[in-house]
């Protein structure tokens, strides 16, 4: 079994007024790898950041954070964290901001180190001297992640670490994350950019009114939606049309559909075409879309709360 750098259950927040904001959530997040945490408004996302990092406390929860009881405070130094709607002191420079939060974690770094965390956030070359009340959101955001590397976490949890940042600069963090965990280190993302945790997560766990209704590999996640899609030039031949039929999922006018990962159906499509003559502009792998995934979803949880209420 794989060693989790996060391993809760059965997380319960319940506010003031009896608002309860997560439900009996459990999650287990490999060590090593990007975990991508998704939900719609107001699931429990940042709820669940904040009882993790002890910013809030928990109506009721077990487990462990980097092998220690989630709220261990030594353990806690271990984690680097970046805030949505991050907010630094506004005279401060970028260079500072990083000095700042070393000082408020009990690290010490040397300058060359703060240096070369400027470099790996795209942050040097004279900017990070200026004042942050100088910087564009996407800037501020760069700062926020280089001071959540300060201590050399094996655990970074980034609460939408994107906000603001342009696509050159999404671009750069996603390679900064990889890196981060081909170095070890777990990355724990909460961001609502689907499109760019498909790209970069390992795992996710999508949340609907404080419940986990997907958890696991995205690859697993996805499994049962792969197949292969075929792009053809012109109709089909009716003799081309009825040798296929029974292989295929679909024919519209250019594309044929095939369901299930086994390339051996396609093979036989490809030679029935061959043989009828067709042009055959391009075959590619198709499976489910992250953004697919998580409004199936959204929409069962909400169908069977609706049958719940209904019974």
């Amino acid at each position: 079994m794989a060693v989790c750098a996060v391993d809760i259950a059965g997380v319960e927040k319940t506010y003031r007024g009896r608002v309860q904001a997560l439900r009996g959530i459990s999650l287990r997040v490999p060590e090593g790898s990007i975990f991508g945490l998704l939900g719609p408004n107001g699931a429990g996302k940042s709820t669940l950041v904040k009882i993790l990092t002890t910013i809030i406390r928990p109506t009721r929860c077990s487990g462990s954070l980097l092998g220690s009881p989630v709220g261990h405070k030594p353990t806690l130094r271990k984690v680097g964290y970046l805030p949505e709607h991050s907010r630094f002191p506004a005279y401060l420079t970028g260079r500072q901001v990083i000095g700042y939060a070393a000082g408020l974690g009990g690290v010490r770094v040397n300058p060359e180190e703060v240096d070369s965390l400027l470099d790996l956030v795209g942050m040097s070359g004279g900017a990070e001297d200026r004042a942050i009340k100088t910087y564009s959101k996407g800037m501020v955001q760069r700062i926020g992640l280089a001071q959540a590397l300060v201590n050399s976490p094996r655990l970074v949890i980034l609460d939408e670490p994107t906000d603001g940042v342009d696509p050159e600069g999404r671009y750069h963090m996603r390679n900064i994350l990889q890196k981060l965990r081909d170095d070890g280190v777990t990355v724990f993302v909460n961001s609502h950019l689907l499109g760019e945790l498909e790209t970069l997560c390992d795992s996710i766990a999508i949340l609907k009114e404080g419940q986990v209704v997907r958890q696991g590999a995205l690859s697993d996640l996805t499994a049962g939606s792969r197949g292969f899609q075929v792009a053809v030039e012109g109709s089909l031949p009716e003799e081309a049309a009825s040798r296929i039929r029974g292989l295929v999922h679909s024919v519209s006018e250019r594309e044929i559909t095939l369901q299930g990962a086994d390339p051996g159906p396609l093979q036989e499509v490809l030679d029935a075409l061959r043989a009828a003559g067709v042009v055959i502009l391009e075959v590619r792998k198709s499976h489910q879309s992250l953004e697919d995934l998580f409004m199936e979803s959204i929409v069962e949880k909400q169908g069977l709360r609706e049958e719940g209420e209904r019974s």
